[in-house]
């Protein structure tokens, strides 16, 4: 008789998940600062974005090849908490490294470092819920990390204000230095970040390939639809891709006077996409089976539908994110401190309270997670999602009509709904319709969908606020929201392959 997966306490879920608590303490401070530093080092609004889009690209490449690796990766330590580890320990160092970057490319390469790093860490997590729990506490696992998240970005967030207000460290600089309350808050999140992630290799034991094997079988299996093996028109494909970035890479060039250079990025992944399908069809024809790169692509091809739908939804929900995190201290610095003077007092205050207000959405998103449950059971795990959303896209347009910034708290609230939204719901409503064997791995692949709109947002929005917008980066915000009310609409169009409970 085959074993059912057990059943874990709370306490287990908790030790399991806490690391993620330390994973998003590099993010929250990634996320609230990496602009106000570039702006530091003598960034602009028109490469701003692509400075940030090292983030994007990093995970692009870094979280289906770890979800690959972890799925097939078995030893003394197990099967994803050695990348836990080495992801901590190069997240950590990096969060050391960072705010004493002496020029803005060095900046630039240690967001790239910094970003792989804490990838390495970051998506084996994901596929640790859908290994260590059975189906029916997988979304009570999602949900755990998400407060985690919460609580994590509520603190690094306000470190910088924490540590002005609180310790009385300075938040101004000599131009081209950072404060020194936003290097000890890097400092603090270094060691934070290791001891978390520390805490859940050493409480929590992983389950071996063999019993894994058998907790699969035994599982109920209506709702996971066996995948269909398929040979991925690669060949086709890659041509098609290469073409379109070569022939808009020439087009870039030609009008680089009026075109902005942040377009190379969006033509230049063309371009490597396209090289990539095509050594996926060199691979499979050469070895007759999908094996390394060429399998990630053939299950990129053979996605589950509900992923499918679902992967639209996390595009447009991601996008607005990617402009909060780079344009929000700009925006609201010039849109609401009216300067963009980064040694000025005011500049430094709204700097300052651009963290606050993240420590607000964060900390909004800890009393969602606990709500969203009870939304779940009003309606179902789609209406739900697609209520958080519009939540969102209403909390950032209204960044243009709010004057005072202290009001934008009441902004970063519906934010905060839409944020614990978009970290749960879509795992729980993809988890149960993924096989277990291939749980890393498709849970990488998703992140595709949370990469590109950030490219994409990488290689627009500087055009956009400097070409269109008169360089007015609070309509970044808007564009966001308008794209987050977008992927609330889109997930009326999302089949639930399981009703959770």
């Amino acid at each position: 008789m085959t074993q059912q997966k057990p059943t874990l306490n709370f306490w287990q879920i908790w030790n399991m998940c806490f690391g993620f608590m330390g994973i998003q303490f590099g993010f929250a401070l990634q996320n609230a600062n990496v602009s106000r530093i570039f702006q530091t080092l003598g960034a602009d609004y028109g490469n701003m974005a692509i400075l940030w889009v090292a983030a994007p690209i990093t995970g692009l490449i870094v979280q289906p090849i770890i979800g690959y690796m972890s799925d097939n990766t078995w030893g003394k330590f197990g099967r994803r908490r050695p990348y836990f580890l080495i992801g901590a320990i190069a997240a950590s160092l990096s969060l050391f490294i960072m705010p004493n970057s002496p020029t803005l490319w060095m900046a630039a390469g240690m967001l790239w470092i910094m970003d792989a790093s804490i990838n390495i860490s970051m998506e084996p997590f994901r596929a640790f819920v859908g290994d260590m729990l059975p189906r029916k506490q997988r979304a009570t696992g999602y949900a755990m990390q998400s407060f985690f998240i919460g609580v994590a970005s509520v603190v690094a967030s306000s470190l910088p204000w924490i540590m002005t207000n609180w310790l009385d460290i300075s938040n101004t600089a000599a131009p081209g230095q950072l404060p020194d309350s936003v290097k000890f808050a890097f400092y603090a999140g270094g060691a934070v970040f290791l001891l978390a992630v520390l805490w859940t290799i050493f409480t929590t034991k992983e389950y071996s390939p063999e019993q894994l094997a058998a907790f699969e079988q035994a599982e109920d299996t209506e709702t996971v639809h066996p995948m269909p093996r398929v040979t991925p028109p690669y060949g086709i494909y890659g041509m098609i891709t290469l073409i379109i970035g070569i022939v808009s890479s020439v087009l870039v060039y030609s009008n680089i006077s009026r075109l902005d250079k942040s377009l190379y990025i969006l033509t230049g992944g063309f371009v490597v996409f396209g090289l990539c399908l095509l050594v996926a069809n060199y691979m499979h024809k050469q070895h007759k089976v999908d094996n390394g790169f060429a399998q990630i692509m053939a299950d990129l091809f053979a996605m589950p539908d509900t992923m499918k739908q679902l992967a639209v939804v996390q595009f447009f929900s991601w996008f607005p994110f990617f402009a909060m995190w780079t344009y929000t201290t700009a925006a609201i610095t010039a849109f609401h401190y009216n300067t963009s003077d980064v040694t000025s007092v005011a500049y430094n205050e709204g700097a300052d309270w651009v963290g606050v207000l993240f420590s607000t959405y964060n900390l909004t998103a800890v009393f969602a997670a606990i709500c969203i449950p009870l939304i779940v059971k009003l309606f179902n795990l789609r209406i739900a999602h697609m209520i958080n959303l519009l939540l969102g896209g209403v909390g950032f347009v209204s960044f243009i009509v709010i004057d005072n910034p202290t009001y934008l708290i009441i902004s970063m609230i519906g934010v905060g709904f839409a944020w614990a939204s978009i970290l749960s719901i879509p795992y729980a409503l993809l988890a149960n319709a993924l096989p277990a064997k291939k749980m890393g791995l498709y849970m990488g692949i998703f992140n595709f969908f949370i990469v590109l709109p950030q490219i994409l947002a990488a290689s627009i929005l500087g055009v956009l606020i400097t070409k269109v917008f008169d360089n007015q980066p609070i309509y970044s915000l808007v564009i966001g929201g308008s794209s987050m009310i977008l992927a609330g609409l889109l997930t009326l169009r999302v089949k639930e392959s399981h009703q959770h409970s």
